[in-house]
């Protein structure tokens, strides 16, 4: 069980800690938010331990569960009675952060019931002075954007020696169906020579070796390949600095059966012996 590896993301209410088990899940953590304490060691059991496939556990606890402190410290125990040790991220901002946080978004505080929205801030964070001191790490959110408290959370979790965190999905299409609406990126290959005109070509597709052959042979499209793979080579580490974690580049042709299936087959190619990780959709080869 010491491949397992659970984090509970707790701390202050509007600090961030939605946005913190968004990036965790993004890095491949199975998340559940505001799980009861006392469930805690049940799920672990059920999830985690019956099946085995799930490696990496992260759950937002908190106060909007109202025995959460009552039990946390049981639950915490039970679970390393299972052999699982658990990591605290603790996530907290200022006060007058969080104040203006709830003021923009018009949530109610936990604690502000029956006070006021400062008042329920400086009780919630009374409260949590402890399981704070004993927390793995503790993150202040005050002068964090969405993507900061992201960059830091991959930073601290993401451990060396895994693959990128960001996939590259290559979509060939065809213009006369339509352009995918999913493209971050957007390339038209119909300056190159079209099979389709090529009697022994016509009824085939990129996926066959001749065909590709035929449209990796023109000068054009190997300087178009040279060319965007250096654009690529860019792009992609700044899309990671930022946080993305998927990256749709789609290449149309007239009807997406050669040029764009060649060219997604090479480019694919070319970033896997990059250590990239790629998905390739031909979209409308078969049309």
């Amino acid at each position: 069980m010491s491949r397992v590896r659970l984090v509970v993301v707790t701390g202050l209410s509007g600090s961030g800690k939605t946005s913190a088990l968004k990036a965790l899940e993004d890095l491949g953590f199975f998340c559940v938010d505001n799980l009861p304490a006392v469930l805690l060691p049940k799920f672990l059991e059920l999830s985690v331990l019956a099946g085995g496939e799930i490696r990496k556990v992260a759950l937002g606890m908190d106060l909007r569960e109202p025995h959460f402190l009552d039990h946390y410290r049981e639950a915490f125990s039970r679970v390393e009675g299972l052999g699982i040790r658990t990591e605290v991220l603790y996530l907290e901002a200022s006060d007058e952060v969080l104040v203006r946080r709830f003021s923009e978004t018009r949530r109610r505080h936990p604690l502000a019931a029956g006070g006021s929205l400062a008042e329920g801030i400086r009780t919630e964070r009374e409260l949590f002075r402890q399981i704070k001191g004993t927390a793995d790490r503790v993150i202040d959110t005050s002068g964090m954007t969405v993507h900061d408290l992201k960059r830091t959370v991959w930073k601290y979790f993401h451990r060396g020696g895994e693959a990128s965190t960001l996939q590259v999905n290559l979509v060939s299409f065809g213009y006369r169906h339509g352009i995918p609406h999913e493209a971050d990126v957007l390339l038209d290959v119909r300056f190159l020579p079209n099979p389709y005109f090529v009697p022994e070509l016509k009824a085939k597709s990129g996926m066959d070796r001749d065909v590709r052959q035929h449209v990796l042979g023109f000068q054009e499209a190997e300087e178009f390949l040279v060319r965007f793979s250096d654009l690529l080579a860019y792009l992609i580490p700044l899309y990671e600095k930022e946080g993305k974690t998927s990256l749709t580049v789609a290449i149309g042709c007239t009807g997406g059966k050669h040029r764009s299936v060649s060219l997604v087959e090479e480019i694919a190619r070319r970033l896997g012996r990059q250590g990239r990780a790629v998905q390739v959709l031909h979209r409308d080869v078969d049309k």
